[in-house]
């Protein structure tokens, strides 16, 4: 069920690999490090195998051409020795999984190779052109009309009354992009953790925005606790009051805080019942939080606009369960949408190496993690023998291998003639758009557009029809402008 894009670590490396070497073990650390200064050139088999292995155990995570790691800040260190130590060993509370178990030592210094010489590859790539090309679907030809560039990760969209767009940096800025193009900082923003998956994430408005400006922004709240810095998800309430937030209200902050700095969830909607719907990760580093209901990790919730908690969630009565609780057994969410026709709150969850799936969030439903998952863990470890078990929900669809599935919209426009009632999703992964056919509560078919346009975070219809779609590296903001062929 789920991925999480354990995330951007492989290369999130540090210190020297020979630090914890003892005095006996010099010789070798020293014969290692001249192994792994990444001077020899693999030859072709030993390419194809390092190849092989970055796509299959890395890819998901940083980009199958290695683009994630282009103009990375390297929080750890980018020499050969940093990148062996955080292949073999991890970075587990970063989301890093160590390979000491699945690679040899001789594979992750190639591995190590492979991606040195990858970044440089990527690097001296010509940008590419988008906008001129014609993309033809099954159904519908367009084009890419480039709306804003120069962004760092756009996490989240908004489209304001007036044509106006709200957009959240993952580095904990946010923006009011006017209908001419012009980028505005809207000050009053949370403080946020932007490290790893964690920063300033979604934001949504109030249902009656026209009436009271209300916004809600989801983000990874900080506090520093026994020398330790410690994050969770949390969502705050303000009034948008042109390029300032003012009356800030925190209404929701997951408990309890943790060391890990990914799978923070944070997709919000609001369903026709006029609650705040929201996903929140299992924060990773364990596998336990999604079934455990006295945490708030690994579930979605269901909150009043003030933060309050409606009389009929599922668990209100249940002794040690958090209240806002509406489902559990989820792993990390980052795509919620509200289906047009059913009125249901559909949504996609991250997988670990295989099993992304779509849900329909039904009151009180189990959906199995970390019990049951259509996926193995990012080192090839098993995690579950089942695929179904009884008590939990079925996916209505999964992807094996994972895409990294993030944002997803409903098309209600008639722009696009062909793809009314079709699911739009994102992904990161494999840097393409799915367009996922819809009938009734069963998806039929898919098909994948926008091939290698780069990480899809985020996908939105505006009120004026058109299907924007927010992408990372670099960060740019498209519009998908139907074309007459």
């Amino acid at each position: 069920m789920r991925l999480s894009l354990p995330f951007a670590a492989s290369l999130l490396i540090g210190t020297s690999i020979f630090s914890a070497c003892t005095k006996k073990n010099s010789s070798a650390s020293k014969q290692m490090g001249a192994e792994i200064t990444g001077t020899q050139q693999l030859t072709e088999a030993q390419l194809a195998s390092a190849r092989n292995n970055y796509v299959n155990y890395c890819g998901g995570c940083h980009g199958r051409e290695l683009e994630t790691f282009v103009n990375r800040k390297w929080q750890h260190g980018d020499s050969p020795e940093a990148l062996f130590k955080g292949i073999k060993h991890g970075y587990p509370e970063q989301g890093m999984p160590a390979y000491a178990t699945t690679f040899s030592d001789q594979e992750i210094q190639q591995l190590v190779g492979f991606i040195r010489e990858g970044i440089v590859r990527q690097k001296g790539k010509p940008a590419q052109k988008q906008n001129a090309a014609v993309h033809q679907s099954e159904k519908v030809s367009f084009q890419l009309d480039t709306v804003i560039t120069g962004l760092d990760v756009p996490w989240g969209m908004a489209f304001l009354p007036n044509g106006d767009m709200l957009v959240t940096e993952r580095s904990g800025t946010l923006y009011r992009l006017t209908k001419d193009r012009q980028l505005q900082k809207v000050e009053g923003a949370p403080e946020v953790l932007a490290q790893g998956q964690g920063g300033l994430l979604d934001v949504e408005l109030h249902p009656d925005f026209k009436k009271n400006n209300v916004v809600f922004l989801s983000y990874s709240a900080v506090k520093k606790e026994g020398g330790q810095t410690l994050s969770t998800t949390a969502i705050m309430r303000a009034k948008l009051d042109g390029n300032n937030l003012t009356d800030q209200n925190v209404i929701f902050e997951a408990q309890p805080y943790a060391r890990t700095r990914h799978h923070y969830g944070s997709r919000m909607e609001f369903g026709r019942d006029g609650y705040l719907y929201f996903t929140m990760g299992d924060r990773g580093g364990t596998k336990v939080n999604p079934q455990n209901l006295s945490v708030h990790a690994g579930k979605t919730h269901r909150i009043k606009e003030d933060g309050s908690i409606p009389a009929d969630n599922p668990f209100v009565n249940k002794e040690g369960a958090m209240a806002s609780i509406y489902t559990f057994g989820n792993r990390n969410a980052q795509g919620m949408a509200l289906n047009p026709s059913t009125g249901e709150m559909w949504l996609h969850e991250h997988g670990p190496k295989g099993g992304d799936e779509v849900n329909i969030v039904k009151k009180g439903a189990n959906y199995g993690w970390a019990d049951v998952t259509y996926g193995i863990d990012y080192n090839g470890s098993k995690i579950s023998d089942l695929k179904q078990k009884a008590g939990v929900t079925d996916p209505i669809h999964f992807w094996v291998p994972s895409i990294a599935p993030s944002g997803m919209a409903f098309i209600t426009s008639d722009k696009y003639k062909g793809w009314e009632g079709d699911l739009l999703v994102g992904s990161l992964s494999f840097k393409f758009l799915s367009r996922l056919e819809v009938d009734g509560n069963r998806i039929v078919r898919e098909e994948r557009l926008l091939k290698d346009i780069g990480r899809v975070r985020d996908v939105r219809q505006s009120p004026d029809g058109f299907v924007y779609i927010a992408v990372e590296n670099p960060g740019v903001i498209y519009r998908l402008v139907p074309v007459q062929q």
